[in-house]
């Protein structure tokens, strides 16, 4: 059998993250078509039928997932391995590595990726280049913009859809949670709300391109409703937070950000019915150039970590 490319396997694992071949070519900054030839190409090169083909469109088969989960070791591997010929470089000088991340990222899961990197890089007697690391806080629309921009080589973001230029990873899930002030009417509510109950009630939301913002849209929509244009629009989750605590108001906010309140009981969670509100936190690069080593390198850390 011919040598699989990484790049055949990238778009198995685009397939696989996005739910389809037309979702990874927007990811990967490819046409469709060049997209369906490459898949195609793979099912030859491994004598396997990879994707059910259809006019709703293209899903992996089982031997089509099952081979995805294992191209995602291999580009990981992958990853880890130019990390670490770069590491044995030696490459003078400081490195500069500016990440970017959405709001509840950047506070809950990147300190402890962050620090994972750095302690291996101290810990491998193979490393020359120290790295100073930036951090970039924005909503997931401006991580985007700001990795496609060159601004940043690595983003982390929340939002379901990826724009075009942009290679994406799975590295980590969450879920959307209904929460309200212990006060609320819905603290005590035995029956689990639905999206006509939140379309119809006091939501706070986060501003236009926030990823919980756009998870939350699409969920509503899919179970037939529509959001208000006039409801609040916040610019943090920390601001969504304390406006629970004025009025009636009712907040949908990442499960990671308020776990600490949810703990304590100075929030309450309110049960949902028919409303899916699980998300994939991805990591972004830039389809086309070149990582430098220290990106490779948090790159393969955090792909090794979401394992």
């Amino acid at each position: 059998m011919a040598r699989t490319s990484l790049t055949s396997l990238e778009l198995l694992v685009a397939i696989d993250t996005s739910g389809s071949i037309s979702a990874a070519a927007r990811s990967l900054g490819h046409s469709q078509p060049t997209v369906s030839a490459g898949v195609r190409r793979l099912e030859r090169t491994l004598g396997l039928r990879l994707v059910d083909r259809s006019p709703r469109g293209s899903v992996l088969t089982e031997d089509g997932t099952a081979a995805a989960a294992w191209a995602r070791d291999v580009l990981t591997a992958s990853d880890a391995f130019e990390a670490s010929v770069s590491a044995l470089r030696g490459q003078g000088g400081t490195a500069h590595l500016v990440v970017a991340a959405s709001l509840t990222i950047a506070e809950h899961l990147v300190p402890g990726w962050l620090g994972a990197w750095r302690r291996r890089r101290s810990s491998d007697a193979t490393e020359r280049t120290p790295a100073a690391v930036e951090l970039i806080v924005r909503n997931s629309a401006g991580v985007m913009r700001a990795v496609l921009d060159g601004e940043a080589e690595v983003g982390f973001v929340e939002g379901t859809e990826v724009l075009r230029g942009l290679r994406m990873r799975t590295v980590a899930r969450d879920e959307l949670v209904v929460v309200v002030d212990p006060a609320h009417p819905w603290a005590r509510r035995r029956r689990p709300v639905t999206a006509r109950d939140l379309a119809t009630g006091s939501l706070v939301l986060r501003e236009k391109g926030s990823g919980s913002r756009d998870t939350l849209e699409r969920a509503i929509e899919a179970a037939g409703e529509v959001l208000p244009a006039d409801l609040p629009q916040l610019g943090s989750t920390a601001a969504v937070k304390a406006a629970l605590h004025e009025g009636d108001a009712v907040g949908v906010v990442s499960d990671l950000a308020v776990a600490a309140e949810l703990a304590h009981g100075t929030l309450v969670r309110v049960p949902t019915d028919g409303l899916d509100l699980g998300r994939r936190l991805r990591l972004v690069t830039r389809t086309h150039g070149d990582l430098s080593p220290a990106a490779r390198e948090l790159v393969a850390m955090v792909g090794q970590a979401s394992r």
